[in-house]
């Protein structure tokens, strides 16, 4: 334990470095901006500056201090726009948009804004030192999951937010089934064979993630603002107070804790990503504290929760990229680029061959998220001056900025029309009560779910019995039918039990 302290404070020697400081600071705010811009997120903001801090010829610590705060900035900003326009800046803050954005339509959406980056600064906080004191020990016990656990974990994932969303968990599977088969489109990648394209080249390789969130968020968003209220001044309403009071803060405290918790732990585990965390921490909020069905109605523990668990989820992916050289997630992926530019290796033998950057770089990720909250919660009152706007110009400003996010990843005017198509769908889908959350998250999981399946039957070639095989893909099928029966039948009790 001494020698870990030891090193710590040699980290913080090299953080602390005026340069890395001015970095550190610098990648804070980038990420904070790029974060709430819809559809680019923090694989976007790092791949973009990436070579950027190459081309300066910084040293490796320097750029790699740059690119954490970059990713780490992304996870706070992305809550931005999810809270105040109901449009996730990424998909780790899809769950947030659930609580956020009715908390925003009731005018507190300042009181959403500071309360979710407090919660953010504390998960951060604490998977941070999480890697300080665990990071050998998590690493090797990540090796434990196979592509089976995998596969059952992100059906957990699914089983969670759907057994948990309302009272219709049949609209709730609905959206999910219609994620995951839009995540089918386009060349499979086992078989080379084009799948669901209608022969159209522009689905070849499937539909971007970006074109799918602001279709189903931004464009259905501004098709209800527009039927709501056509001429008036704004939806969403503001209120004086910006900022969260104790009151609150001790009423979302454990469930911080124990959302940044759960984070940490799925972002441990490779590939799981902050998406998996966020869904997993609201439902375990929903299920042990929305005793009076709040959630989902501007609930503030709703929006605490996924945002401690999202950045949670960020830092605790730096254990396998650290430790064994495996991306625990697809911005630690890219990070694993920058580092190879420099001709380091990730793994075991970074800690001793590389202390200076190894906990250079953790002890940045302290300083970077104290800085971001020194950031974020100033700036909380000119984020909710965007409600201010009037709708005849905040309609059109967040459709061209969509445009643009959605026009830039092909250059085609085939993306722009599905994502009025998209948008079409998710407002019709919306009126009907359907969630979105279940469909993103069915989006973005639905291809690692097939690609581990597949890796699963192709070791025992298509056994299904290696699905339940380990202790651990027992526990985790185990959850999944706990949290599809639980939920109704308990829903059931309690109506029996009123009816008497």
């Amino acid at each position: 334990m001494m020698d870990t302290l030891q090193h710590l404070a040699e980290g913080f020697g090299v953080a602390l470095m005026p340069m890395n400081l001015l970095v550190a600071a610098i990648g804070a705010l980038i990420g904070t901006i790029v974060g709430m811009l819809p559809g680019l997120g923090p694989i976007n903001g790092v791949a973009l500056l990436m070579p950027l801090a190459f081309a300066l010829k910084l040293p490796p610590e320097t750029a790699l201090i740059l690119l954490t705060a970059v990713y780490i900035g992304c996870e706070f900003g992305g809550r931005i726009s999810s809270i105040l326009l109901n449009v996730p800046g990424d998909a780790g803050a899809i769950m947030t948009a659930i609580d956020g954005y009715p908390m925003a339509a009731k005018g507190q959406g300042g009181v959403a804004l500071s309360i979710s980056a407090w919660s953010s600064f504390v998960g951060s906080a604490i998977a941070t030192t999480g890697i300080v004191l665990f990071a050998p020990l998590l690493a090797s016990w990540a090796l434990a999951f196979g592509p089976a656990e995998y596969f059952a974990l992100m059906c957990f994932a699914f089983a969670c937010i759907t057994g948990l969303m309302g009272n219709q968990p049949l609209k709730a599977v609905l959206a999910a089934v219609i994620g995951l088969s839009l995540s089918t489109v386009g060349l499979d990648s086992n078989s080379g064979v084009y799948r669901f394209t209608g022969d159209n080249v522009h689905l070849s390789d499937g539909i971007q993630f970006i074109v799918v969130v602001i279709g189903l968020f931004s464009v259905s968003e501004i098709l209800l603002m527009l039927e709501h209220q056509a001429n008036t001044s704004g939806l969403i309403r503001v209120t004086g107070r910006n900022m969260f009071n104790m009151k609150e803060m001790a009423f979302t405290w454990w469930g911080t804790i124990r959302s940044s918790i759960l984070g940490f732990v799925v972002g441990v585990l490779p590939g799981a990503g902050a998406t998996i965390a966020s869904a997993m921490a609201y439902t375990m909020e929903k299920r042990l504290c929305d005793k009076d069905g709040t959630f989902g109605k501007g609930d503030i523990r709703g929006v605490a929760a996924p945002e401690a668990a999202n950045n949670a989820s960020a830092n605790g992916s730096f254990i396998p990229m650290l430790t064994l050289g495996v991306p625990g997630s697809g911005t630690t992926a890219v990070m694993i680029g920058a580092l190879s530019l420099y001709n380091i290796t990730p793994g075991p033998a970074l800690f001793t061959q590389q202390p200076a950057l190894v906990w250079g770089l953790i002890a940045s990720m302290f300083i970077g998220n104290i800085l971001l909250l020194l950031i974020n919660i100033p700036l909380v009152g000119l984020f909710t001056r965007i409600l201010l706007v009037p709708n005849w110009l905040l309609v059109p400003g967040i459709l061209a900025i969509s445009a643009v996010g959605v026009y830039s990843v092909h250059a085609t005017t085939f993306d722009l029309m599905l994502m009025g198509g998209l948008g079409i769908a998710g407002y019709l889908l919306r009126k009907g009560g359907v969630p979105m959350a279940p469909l993103i998250l069915g989006f973005v999981l639905g291809d690692l779910m097939e690609q581990n399946l597949r890796r699963a039957l192709s070791i025992t070639n298509g056994e299904l019995g290696i699905l339940m095989e380990s202790a651990i893909s027992k526990g985790l099928w185990i959850g999944v039918v706990a949290m599809l029966l639980v939920p109704p039948l308990y829903r059931r009790w309690s109506q029996m039990k009123v009816s008497r």
